[in-house]
């Protein structure tokens, strides 16, 4: 067990300087930030500006540029072109405040699975400088929070994924900070993980006024942000509400699952060719845009022998939906992307 007791020959160290912004101001400035390997680009140009309190998400499939904006933001990586403001102040100047000012969770789970979860959250405080009664006091807090006091003695490595995401997500916000670095926090979690998840990150923001800088490529995890950059290829799209995104595509989505999914590329050109519309595969789904779909739907079924549709239904526009209409993509992997086919309306 990970020793708790203030140490006498040390004193605690000096807590991080307040992170200040006045209403109206940005707590963190992306300005013109582009990252490069060798001769592949990965950023461009990115430019956000994110205000204190906000919930702000970069939505994105993978490989389009998302987790290594949050890297440069941590500091893990430095931009090959660009700046940083955090609080008023550039970086590289100001680094060090941001670095405490903020927390990370990365897409898998900085946790030592050999420790327990009391034990993860010790070694997080002494990290970061925490010792003694105010330890003791912020890692109860904290299991209390993310609903883990009853499981304190349990190794980190026989928790499920929820338990372990939300041990991570207590563990980067041991030392309060105002910004917390999502990437990715809820894949592969079920359904009812991530709900807790999201309870477990809503309270957070109510109680201390937590800026969020979330990325995701799920499109019901971005409905939960104030405002959305949908990025593609490492250049931002659109920047928008959920809402006000979701109003620029106005029509039905139908969507077919087949009954045999190796074809299912065959539908999608065939679809597209016959009723001269636009539609892409997302999944192991075929979605069709439509003015009117509940009137497609008995063409669809017609025109299809009895077989070859397990199912056809109608849903209301998604970010999905929105992503594809404004970029021409899915939020599937970049080298798992079908190639687009038909014509928008």
């Amino acid at each position: 067990m990970i020793d708790l007791a203030p140490e006498r020959a040390r004193s605690a160290t000096p807590a991080a300087p307040a992170a200040t912004a006045t209403a109206g101001e940005a707590l963190l400035e992306l300005h013109e930030l582009s990252q490069s390997f060798g001769t592949r680009q990965v950023l461009d140009r990115l430019s956000l500006r994110i205000t204190p309190g906000e919930c702000f998400g970069l939505l994105g499939p993978n490989g389009s540029g998302k987790s290594t904006a949050l890297a440069i933001i941590a500091g893990l990586l430095r931009p090959t072109e660009g700046t940083i403001t955090f609080a008023g102040q550039r970086l590289p100047g100001a680094q060090r405040l941001l670095r405490r000012s903020s927390g990370v969770v990365f897409q898998r789970p900085a946790l030592d699975l050999k420790l327990s979860v009391a034990q993860n959250l010790a070694l997080a405080a002494r990290l970061q400088g925490l010792r003694g009664a105010p330890a003791r006091q912020r890692i109860a807090e904290a299991l209390e929070l993310a609903g883990l006091s009853d499981r304190e003695r349990d190794l980190a490595g026989v928790l499920s994924g929820g338990l372990k995401r939300r041990l991570d997500i207590a563990r980067a916000l041991l030392h309060e900070p105002r910004l917390l670095l999502l990437d990715e926090p809820t894949a592969g979690l079920d359904e009812v993980s991530f709900r807790q998840t999201w309870r477990q990150l809503d309270l957070l923001r109510q109680q201390r006024g937590l800026t969020i800088v979330l990325a995701t490529h799920r499109p019901e995890e971005a409905e939960r942000c104030d405002r959305l950059a949908i990025m593609a290829a490492g250049r931002v799209a659109l920047i928008d509400t959920p809402e006000a995104l979701k109003r620029r595509t106005q029509h039905d989505a139908v969507v077919i699952a087949p009954t045999d999914l190796a074809a299912l590329p065959a539908l999608c050109e065939d679809a597209a060719a016959r009723f001269g519309l636009s539609c892409w595969i997302e999944g192991e789904q075929l979605v069709i845009e439509h003015a009117r779909g509940h009137e497609l739907i008995p063409r669809l079924v017609e025109a299809y022998p009895d077989g070859h549709l397990a199912t056809v239904s109608l849903r209301h526009p998604t970010l999905a939906d929105v992503f594809f209409k404004v970029t021409g993509t899915t939020l599937l992997p970049l080298d798992e992307q079908p190639a687009p086919r038909g014509a928008k309306e």
